[in-house]
């Protein structure tokens, strides 16, 4: 039988119905680029359709062999774990069918070209409107969505390096929105004192939602403590022409068999200084129990841009919504491990007293302990090329009211026994006991922003 292709775009998901439409332009413009093609797209959470919907669809369309790609700037754990694991799911429950896995934008020249065009026209546009200010006294303050896996944040600084020395502005800074540090409100006050007459903030973002609107929320804030400094949002990447021509080089590179993904940093492969207990970390999607729940409420008085008030009891009640709360990554979580088992070599932080790599008997009798669900062997995403196969037995409990402690955008250690604000109405099945993020006591972060009251 002849090989018929089918491209499939990945995403993460919101609740923000404006960033769900935003997302499906990224399937219509490959769409454009590969008319002789079916293109799909699905989302690990809060939206519809799932991933595993697109695949049905292309599958239905007699689709033989999939181009994958995720939807991610940056590979973290959505695009080293959770995407591949759904795939990997997928092709085991349908072997008619080969996915080939490519990967993330990455540090890419088309992307900073992109960045570049949304930052020059908030310049312009306020040039125009307040006079200009020179290059020479602009500070440029860029936004990454934050991770617990260094190597995505320090490629969001990247980012922020070229950007400054290509445009020539008189300083740069990274924060972001969640997860690591600094975060935008000890960030853009840092960045405050330093001098400069006016501060561009741009958030690296492809899509609007609830933390694009909390970044601008925090700029406000910050700029209304220092009215002498002209505070100026740049728009997020969004439908860029060259952004969507990076999505197409992506698919070519897993046609022309030049996909690799970055495992030379690679966190779960690699010792990165400070995450050495991530090696070897099963890999697995923790977004099935939110999976599909669909975005924000048509309803609702956000119009679809969502802010996640509608998480917010007291909201629901006023405007007469129901009121349904469930696993969220907007709202702010300590990072606290289930277990210290984390034996890092970084002396900082609350896992300084750990000198050692030795697990301790309570974590070796964790990774020791037989599945309560089926054994899986974990591979690094389908034809990823990485050359790790994990095989991990681990047991799924999972309680309602547990508390969710965040890291990877959204990678997750579970302390669990903890009433939250997050409890479930249905019951689910696991127990993740993942690697703590090491600074999850820095004082600039690690949480995600939270919302404006």
């Amino acid at each position: 039988m002849a090989e018929k292709l089918g491209i499939m775009v990945c995403g993460h998901g919101s609740r923000n119905q404006n960033a769900a439409r935003e997302f499906a332009v990224i399937a219509e413009g490959l769409k454009a680029r590969n008319p002789d093609l079916p293109v799909e797209y699905g989302y690990l959470e809060f939206c519809n359709p799932v991933i595993s919907a697109g695949l049905d669809s292309l599958r239905e369309q007699g689709v033989t062999r999939v181009l994958a790609v995720p939807g991610m700037l940056f590979a973290a754990g959505h695009a080293k774990n959770d995407i591949p694991s759904v795939l990997n799911t997928y092709q085991a429950q349908n072997p008619g069918m080969v996915i080939n896995y490519g990967r993330e934008l990455g540090i890419d020249l088309k992307m900073i070209r992109a960045a570049g065009d949304r930052i020059q026209a908030a310049v312009d546009a306020a040039n125009a409107e307040h006079g200009t200010v020179d290059k020479h006294d602009t500070l440029l303050m860029v936004v990454g969505r934050g991770s617990s896996d260094p190597d995505a944040n320090s490629n969001a600084t990247k980012v922020m390096r070229m950007l400054w020395e290509g445009m020539g502005f008189g300083w740069g800074e990274t924060c972001y929105s969640g997860v690591t540090f600094p975060l935008v409100e000890p960030g853009l006050t840092h960045a405050a004192k330093l001098g400069y007459k006016r501060i561009i903030v741009f958030p690296y973002f492809l899509f609007t939602g609830v933390l694009v609107k909390r970044i601008h929320a925090y700029t406000d804030e910050v700029a209304a403590r220092y009215p002498d400094i002209q505070f100026v949002k740049a728009g997020y990447l969004n439908d860029h022409p060259l952004v969507l021509d990076a999505f197409q080089d992506r698919v070519m590179e897993i046609l022309h068999g030049a996909a690799v993904m970055n495992c030379q940093m690679c966190k779960y492969r690699e010792q990165v200084l400070g995450f050495e207990a991530d090696i070897g970390q099963p890999q697995e999607s923790h977004h099935h129990h939110v999976e599909g729940i669909g975005g924000g409420l048509e309803d609702c008085p956000c119009g679809g841009d969502c802010d996640a008030s509608c998480r917010d009891e007291e909201f629901c009640r006023k405007h007469g919504l129901p009121w349904t709360p469930v696993h969220s990554h907007a709202e702010p979580n300590d990072l606290a491990p289930a277990f210290d088992y984390s034996a890092s070599f970084t002396l900082g932080g609350k896992y300084a007293h750990l000198t050692d790599a030795t697990p301790d008997a309570e974590l070796q009798a964790v990774m020791d302990a037989p599945s309560s669900g089926k054994t899986a062997g974990h591979e690094h995403g389908p034809d990823c090329g990485c050359g790790r196969d994990h095989h991990h037995d681990h047991g799924h409990r999972h309680h309602d009211g547990h508390d969710h402690a965040h890291g990877a955008a959204h990678d997750h250690s579970h302390s669990h026994g903890h009433s939250d604000a997050h409890s479930h109405g249905h019951d689910h099945s696991h127990d993740h006991h993942h690697a703590p993020y090491p600074h999850a006591d820095h004082p600039l972060g690690p949480k995600s922003m939270q919302k404006k009251r």
